[in-house]
């Protein structure tokens, strides 16, 4: 099955649900919200209609016919950085964590309230400034020979290379940048990062920590520029300036 909506306005979300009623639920209360919903039911015919259509955002079950939900999570994710919301039966923390390290930007689990699903994508949208116009001007700044645009939502190493980071992963990084030599709880870190990340706050942020130490530490395993700070939180040890 592959459905989409009429019309082509709004952010286009891509819904991948095997379960059909499912689907026209997520779809309708998609549509219902001035957004344009495209449903497929496996990983196949996600990759076919996404090599002919963008998308915003994308709503993918974790338990689809063939390649599970978390492996097209982890395929996504080295390629783009398009915001993906997991979708599940399963409430175990576990699930949600594994979900979180390949990349997720966040979860629901079912059953599933459709105010809660618009609530949740309106929410990632916001944060990866779908429609530029409605971002005020935002200066880049600069860290370590790093350089990150808060405008553009880019990141670039000290060789100029870009850096691909997830929606959560650059939300945390600018909350870091605009308040160095600050340490940070993590219920901080929620709410300048207008995160609804699901499951328990602590091993959520520290996920997506340990993800974007990833990207931008020489040593992950030894941070020098994102130190945690026990029973405290995280702190951003470099010198920012605005470039």
């Amino acid at each position: 099955m592959h459905m989409q909506a009429n019309g082509t306005k709004g952010p286009q979300i891509l819904i991948v649900e095997d379960d059909p009623e499912i689907g026209r639920l997520l779809a309708e209360t998609v549509n219902d919200s001035g957004m344009t919903a495209s449903i497929v039911e496996d990983g196949h015919a996600m990759y076919a209609l996404m090599r002919k259509q963008a998308f915003d955002l994308i709503i993918l079950d974790v338990m689809l016919p063939g390649e599970d939900g978390i492996s097209l999570c982890r395929r996504i994710r080295a390629e783009k950085t398009t915001p993906i919301i997991l979708l599940t039966a399963l409430g175990e923390e576990v699930d949600r964590i594994v979900g979180l390290e390949v990349g997720a930007d966040d979860y629901i689990t079912k059953p599933f309230s459709p105010r809660e699903v618009v609530a949740r994508i309106r929410s990632i949208l916001r944060r990866a400034s779908y429609g530029f116009a409605r971002v005020n001007g935002q200066r880049p700044m600069r860290f370590e020979g790093w350089r990150i645009d808060p405008l553009r939502r880019q990141l670039h190493d000290p060789s100029n290379a870009r850096v691909a980071l997830t929606t959560t992963e650059f939300d945390l990084l600018l909350a870091f940048c605009r308040n160095p030599g600050r340490i940070i709880t993590r219920e901080e870190l929620l709410t300048l990062t207008h995160s609804g990340l699901a499951g328990p706050i602590e091993r959520s942020v520290d996920v997506q920590i340990s993800r974007l130490r990833q990207k931008i530490e020489s040593d992950p395993k030894e941070p020098m520029l994102l130190k945690t700070v026990r029973l405290g939180g995280y702190l951003f040890t470099a010198a920012v300036e605005e470039a």
